[in-house]
């Protein structure tokens, strides 16, 4: 889940609930494109076709509503992933810092990196479950929903295959940093001017182009983790996965010595079409909810729009203001 800059006229709540529903949103939205990343990243026959063709034959065998399959897994991943990221990022933030409260852009990048990592690796095993409800039949299920996932993968391959290839977690951790700091300490030079006068679109620009970058470069590791995640022996076909292994580094090197080095990056464009409109879809929607709790709270006129409610100070926070126009109330 993205984070925005705090607002003080909305609740502790209120900014966690709209960071909430525009992650679940974007997921929901953009849920096609990550099942069909995913598939193209195990190997599933179903993948073979390319992007388009693997959507139609997708939909034509198991129906459209396969297009969200582990989605509500996603959306239910959102919350425990949430908290433990901002709690850790606080926390490496104040690690990072010098004596004057200061962080590097490069610190700043590896807090968040380091975040992300501990955020992954807690929440690992809803990702696992995720991988498995995307590449099963939709038709013929060998999980009837998450917790018969859960209970089935624990009691017939241990605690161990929750966590199966979570090392990847961390390792792609480390070039999905490096590519996000090339692009944020270049982004000067790119717009021609300091980082302090850009404008909200070039900030999303850059987010976009900063998410690009970044994953292409982890890529391999998340297409490698997929396949670790998929395959077990207890499923049909050992999990649709397109090449059979022995571990972490089987996985890669048989990928590349059947596959080619380029099916490291199967499913890239699925993946990379999804980043778009997946932070607009993030963004906006949280701009709504955000102007919806506003409007709430006596901050605006209208949820439509942003235009001040007369008379109001913006400066007063939520319960200030509420136990302003009590008082008013009274004196009337």
């Amino acid at each position: 889940m993205a984070t925005w800059k705090r607002d003080s006229r909305l609740t502790a709540l209120q900014r966690f609930t709209c960071a909430g529903v525009a992650g679940a949103v974007s997921l929901s939205v953009t849920a096609p494109l990550e099942v069909l990343t995913v598939l193209a990243q195990v190997g599933t026959p179903h993948s073979r076709e390319g992007l388009w063709r693997t959507g139609r034959s997708l939909c034509q065998a198991e129906g459209i509503g396969a297009l969200w399959k582990g989605n509500l897994t996603a959306c239910l991943r959102l919350f425990p992933y949430s908290v433990l990221q901002l709690a850790s990022y606080r926390r490496f933030v104040m690690l990072f810092m010098d004596d004057l409260g200061h962080i590097s852009q490069w610190s700043s990048i590896t807090a968040g990196s380091l975040a992300g990592m501990v955020a992954a690796v807690a929440t690992y095993p809803t990702e696992v479950i995720k991988t498995r409800l995307i590449v099963q039949d939709r038709l013929k299920p060998s999980y009837k929903g998450i917790l018969h996932a859960l209970y089935l993968i624990y009691h017939q391959e241990g605690v161990v295959a929750l966590y199966r290839g979570v090392s990847l977690s961390v390792l792609g951790a480390i070039p999905f940093s490096t590519g996000s700091f090339l692009v944020y300490t270049h982004l000067d030079k790119i717009w021609g001017e300091p980082s302090l006068r850009f404008t909200p679109l070039q900030n999303f620009i850059n987010g976009c182009l900063a998410a690009v970058v970044a994953q292409t470069l982890s890529f391999p590791f998340e297409t490698v983790k997929r396949k670790m995640q998929a395959q077990s022996p207890c499923l049909p076909h050992c999990g649709g996965v397109d090449v059979h292994f022995a571990g972490l580094v089987d996985c890669f090197k048989q990928t590349v010595k059947t596959k080619g080095v380029h099916a490291l990056w199967n499913g890239l464009m699925a993946n990379l079409l999804r980043v778009v409109p997946y932070f607009g879809v993030m963004f906006s929607t949280f701009e709504f909810c955000k102007r919806v709790c506003l409007y709430q709270n006596g901050y605006i006129d209208s949820p439509l729009s942003y235009k001040l409610t007369p008379g109001i100070d913006q400066s007063l926070q939520p319960r200030e203001l509420q136990e302003l126009k009590l008082l008013g109330r009274k004196n009337v």
